[in-house]
């Protein structure tokens, strides 16, 4: 566990400039009363063991990770798609947006909201 801490903690220090806004949108309950939290491992079972993503963004009480796309996730469409059935076999909603989405953020708000209700 030592080691995801770690990761994690460096991650929330280093946050893009995207994440950052949409934290700032979502921090302390500030989207219909839900709590979010940022780089959130999401631990899952595989055999021979233990493995782990790390979420953007994830609502707890309504199993929602929400995931920003950089230029990055052009080139890893596969392992994006692995990892959402992977969530989803958890239990867990994914919702991704590009970066350049949240030029709109209200929409992008608005569609986070949507899930939420």
């Amino acid at each position: 566990m030592g080691q995801i801490t770690e990761l994690v903690r460096k991650l929330r220090k280093n946050q893009t400039l995207a994440e950052q806004r949409l934290w700032k949108e979502l921090r302390g309950k500030k989207l219909n009363g839900y709590k979010f939290l940022r780089q959130q491992p999401i631990i899952y079972e595989t055999i021979p063991k233990r493995r782990f993503f790390v979420a953007d963004f994830y609502c707890h009480e309504k199993q929602l990770v929400v995931e920003l796309d950089g230029k990055i996730h052009n080139s890893q469409k596969e392992y994006d798609e692995n990892r959402d059935r992977i969530l989803a076999g958890l239990g867990l909603r994914v919702i991704r947006f590009r970066n350049d989405e949240l030029g709109d953020m209200e929409r992008v708000l608005a569609q986070i909201s949507d899930l939420l209700e």
